[in-house]
């Protein structure tokens, strides 16, 4: 199989976020008084889009959907404003864009991450690889439903069996064998490879050049 275009996941496969994401989330609870997360447990929140992650971070005692939407809406002005502070690629990741680019691979990125972000997030630290570049713009839409990837195979021209797509959660596996795309998990990024192969995984690379060897 002679593959022609890669789709990746962002957070947590192309760049690492944790800590911007977690510290917007930790002032929104800090301002209402609420208990704080660590990064850690914020590995485990992520995957599934801000608003599914404000409804994991907030107490179970105020977890109604008010104060949900409340919260949502202020988690995601705080992030507008620092989610490229600390953010940053992961060790490779350059070097495996470059590589894919100069073999002339279409590459995309399709994220649960709202698309406002998932946006601005690529455009600056990752500029000039991506010919496709969505984030979630209808919540029915998030990934596992394989409805957009599809649908990026279609702007890119490319028949999903031809398609590696790249993530780090279980999530992405399960998109990528919906939408019938070859799927690929990564050990670096914040769910277990118990959980990649679980979901599906065909392979799970512990480095980003390694994904040279599937092409």
């Amino acid at each position: 199989m002679k593959y022609k275009a890669v789709i990746f996941d962002l957070d947590g496969t192309l760049v690492n976020s944790i800590e911007d994401i977690s510290d917007a989330m930790n002032s929104v609870l800090q301002n209402h008084n609420y208990p704080t997360h660590s990064y850690k447990a914020y590995g485990n929140f992520i995957g599934s889009g801000i608003r599914n992650l404000v409804q994991k971070a907030l107490p179970p005692t105020h977890n109604n959907e008010e104060q949900v939407t409340t919260c949502f809406d202020a988690m995601m002005n705080v992030y507008r404003n620092q989610c490229i502070h600390k953010t940053k690629p992961y060790d490779g990741i350059i070097e495996l864009l470059d590589t894919l680019k100069s073999r002339q691979l279409k590459l995309g990125v399709f994220s649960n991450k709202a698309d406002e972000f998932t946006k601005k997030v690529t455009l600056a630290l990752l500029p000039n690889y991506f010919d496709s570049i969505d984030g979630l713009t209808i919540e029915s839409h998030k990934k596992p439903n394989p409805i957009k990837a599809i649908q990026i195979s279609r702007n890119l021209g490319i028949k999903p069996e031809d398609i590696i797509f790249v993530g780090d959660s279980g999530i992405d596996m399960q998109t990528a064998n919906n939408a019938n795309m070859y799927a690929v998990g990564v050990s670096w990024g914040f769910k277990p490879k118990e959980e990649l192969i679980a979901d599906g995984a065909k392979l799970v690379l512990n480095n980003p050049l390694e994904l040279i060897d599937v092409l």
